[in-house]
């Protein structure tokens, strides 16, 4: 890897500071809240389940029916909930997040074992596996917290730039034509519909419908935000991507009604620099012992 990019990503030569701290058990508290809501969410979701339809993942490889007619799915939830409240605190093991991953891959597919695959989980299924990295595998907190932001920076970049490289694949440069904006909008209004028993296309919907040539760049727009996702590896890069990328979703919510929420609260978090707002902020160098009790980001208890 570069030098300058390894740098960006993984820098373990600075000194930790408080902000930077508070900053990751932040983005750490959050990835465990989330991660409880969906196993939970899925847990109760299974419960509805007969037949698996549709296996992906760990799925192709084992039977994941036996998670379906019993209360399996509940007892998993139960379990992840326990072992990553006792990691956030690093109570216990180092594998505990790990256990959590596995666990909870399990949970996802059996849940969409069924069809109709949902993308709003990703970021957080592939930040707990960050943690599940940094925390076996790091003995020194610092080095754990520099990993772990690494990670999640590199993946997130990835990400958007491979879903742009995906499109381009997978329906050439015909793609941006704004003609497939109206087509996604009439099929997610014709959603609505079904739901509620009206639909009304909104300001935005409105525009585009109004001008080929505006829909086109609205796409275009789009494609060339996460074409451009890898500049999220680059620090000075990052909160420029990131409002990019939260304009993205926003656009996505407005013309198609499709909201990531995970996706713009993690951006939100991860994207811009709150660590030296807070070292501005907090005095610098002073931490009563309580504070720093609980900052200290041990590898295990």
């Amino acid at each position: 890897m570069n030098l300058a990019l390894q740098q960006n990503l993984f820098d373990f030569e600075p000194e930790k500071t408080v902000g930077e701290t508070l900053h990751f058990k932040f983005l750490e508290l959050f990835v465990v809240c989330k991660v409880i809501q969906y196993t939970w969410e899925w847990g109760f979701y299974i419960l509805r389940l007969r037949d698996v339809v549709l296996p992906i993942g760990l799925a192709r490889y084992i039977d994941v029916s036996i998670m379906l007619g019993n209360p399996m799915p509940l007892v998993s939830a139960a379990l992840i909930t326990v072992i990553c409240s006792l990691a956030f605190f690093r109570l216990g093991s180092k594998w505990f997040y790990l256990a959590a991953l596995i666990l909870l891959h399990l949970q996802y597919v059996t849940r969409f074992s069924s069809g109709g695959i949902q993308h709003s989980s990703n970021f957080v299924g592939m930040s707990l596996m960050g943690f599940a990295v940094g925390v076996a595998f790091f003995s020194v907190p610092k080095e754990q917290m520099r990993f772990i932001w690494g990670f999640i920076f590199f993946f997130i970049g990835l990400a958007y730039t491979s879903s742009a490289l995906c499109k381009i694949i997978g329906s050439g440069v015909t793609w941006v034509d704004g003609r497939h904006l109206w087509l996604w909008i009439a099929e997610k209004g014709a959603d609505h519909l079904s739901k509620t028993g009206q639909f009304e296309m909104n300001w935005l919907q409105r525009v585009v419908f109004t001008n080929l040539h505006i829909a086109t760049l609205f796409l275009l727009l789009g494609w060339l935000t996460e074409f451009f996702g890898f500049l999220f590896w680059w620090k000075k890069m990052r909160p420029f991507i990131a409002i990019g990328a939260l304009c993205l979703h926003f656009g996505i919510y407005f013309s198609m009604n499709i909201y990531f929420s995970s996706f713009i609260y993690q951006l939100l978090i991860i994207g811009f620099p709150w660590a030296i707002l807070l070292d501005r902020k907090l005095p610098s160098g002073k931490q009563t012992p309580t504070l720093k009790k609980w900052l200290e980001v041990k590898s295990e208890i």
